[in-house]
């Protein structure tokens, strides 16, 4: 999510470079890499093998330590940090939107809806994982909180990102699924399409065109849904927002150096707190919930969040004792290019692992698909500082934006 800023006549504008906040777009760029790290074992079709399956890989004792190690510092995490970051530049446009008047949120839902089609074309033509849609549907409900306290925001976030646990309690009492609805109308297109317990990890390796990878794609996005249902997503990504919002707000991305002391606290929770606990999250998830759903989702609330906002205050608390250090070039230039990185990744991975590509899919143990994300994200990073020589944007933020403000933006530098 970019920066807005006011041209000439009050029309909203895209931040210029200069004006931008080197920190946000490092942050977005980090966050990028255990997207990958924590897609890819889907792309690859690993998660969607059998026990027999992945015991009989070579790979497979590192596998499970690899596994574990995912659960521990990599699952959730990063989609913490990317939903902050969503909800920060949410803050930005919304306190333009606010100056403009009725102008500027016409342009914020302008926004939202590209980006809900972006999500759309992603979630149905390229991968079912996608998150774009979900953000773009709990953004336009962020103006609604426009004029609360922040004190009241953080409320709210704390109260919507505890929810889940008390869902989770309730249904596991009553013994009721709240996505058995979505789950028979995937198995309808299952049986329509072919796709059964035995070929389902297989399907998308042995498909020899975009047809076969399609069909795979429709009930993929039911089962998203599903994901999202089960999972208490919305409330999740919203509690998420609403802390970024707060934190956009507040503006304290531009004055880290002088929250030295809170940034600290942040990083040392997460550490001496937050990562014990996700230990125990971690044996929880890859036994298979043993004390149930809601202990399940109760670890995820105190592990999860806490070491999301503590790799956050590290890098920051980083950043600020050594701001000219190379390495976040290679950071910040993908985080400049976030929409077209993330869209990006998922292209990657139909290359690499579907049968219309190299067809490598559920062959590679865990610990060869994690090396395989980390190497993609390092393409796309080396691309990224490679485009932004010569461009001003990346490829789809420029669509994002000419169609959000209905003009011609310059995409070479020289224009």
């Amino acid at each position: 999510m970019e920066n807005i800023r006011e041209g000439h006549g009050g029309m909203a504008m895209p931040v210029r470079k200069k004006e931008r906040f080197a920190i946000l777009d490092i942050l977005r760029g980090f966050a990028l890499v255990g997207i990958a790290v924590a897609n890819f074992p889907e792309f690859a079709l690993f998660t969607f093998l059998k026990p027999d399956a992945v015991a009989a890989m070579p790979t497979a004792e590192a596998d499970r330590w690899v596994r574990f190690l995912q659960y521990v510092f990599v699952d959730g995490k990063f989609y913490t940090i990317f939903s902050l970051l969503f909800g920060i530049g949410f803050s930005i446009i919304i306190s333009n939107a606010m100056r403009r008047g009725a102008s500027g949120f016409r342009i914020f839902y302008r926004r939202m809806a590209i980006l809900l089609g972006f999500g759309f074309v992603h979630l149905m033509f390229i991968w079912s994982g996608d998150i774009l849609m979900l953000y773009a549907l709990m953004g336009m409900l962020l103006p609604l909180f426009r004029k609360c306290s922040d004190r009241t925001l953080l409320s709210w976030a704390a109260v919507l990102l505890f929810v889940p646990v008390i869902i989770d309690s309730a249904c596991e009492f009553a013994g009721v699924s709240l996505s058995a609805g979505v789950v028979r109308l995937q198995q309808h297109y299952c049986a329509k399409y072919g796709i059964t317990d035995d070929n389902f990890a297989y399907w998308l390796r042995d498909a020899d065109s975009y047809g076969g990878v399609f069909q795979f794609l429709v009930q993929g996005a039911l089962v998203r849904v599903q994901e999202f249902v089960d999972g208490n997503r919305y409330f999740k990504v919203m509690g998420l927002f609403l802390i970024g919002f707060c934190i956009g707000r507040r503006r304290m991305y531009a004055h880290t150096v002088m929250r030295r002391r809170m940034l600290r606290r942040v990083a040392l929770a997460g550490c001496f707190a937050g990562l014990p606990l996700s230990v125990v999250y971690a044996w929880s998830a890859v036994n298979g919930h043993p004390w149930g759903n809601a202990a399940h989702s109760l670890l995820y609330f105190v592990s999860v969040y806490i070491v999301g906002f503590a790799y956050v205050a590290a890098i920051c608390l980083v950043y600020n004792r050594h701001p000219r250090a190379r390495v976040f070039s290679l950071f910040s230039a993908p985080g400049r290019m976030a929409l077209t990185n993330y869209i990006g990744q998922s292209v990657w991975g139909m290359a690499i692992y579907y049968g219309i590509g190299l067809g490598l899919g559920a062959s590679m143990g865990l610990s060869l698909v994690v090396p395989v994300a980390v190497g993609v994200w390092l393409v796309e990073a080396l691309f990224s500082l490679l485009w932004l020589r010569f461009f001003n944007f990346g490829p789809l933020e420029w669509i994002w934006r000419m169609l959000t403000y209905g003009r011609r933006f310059p995409l070479l530098q020289k224009q």
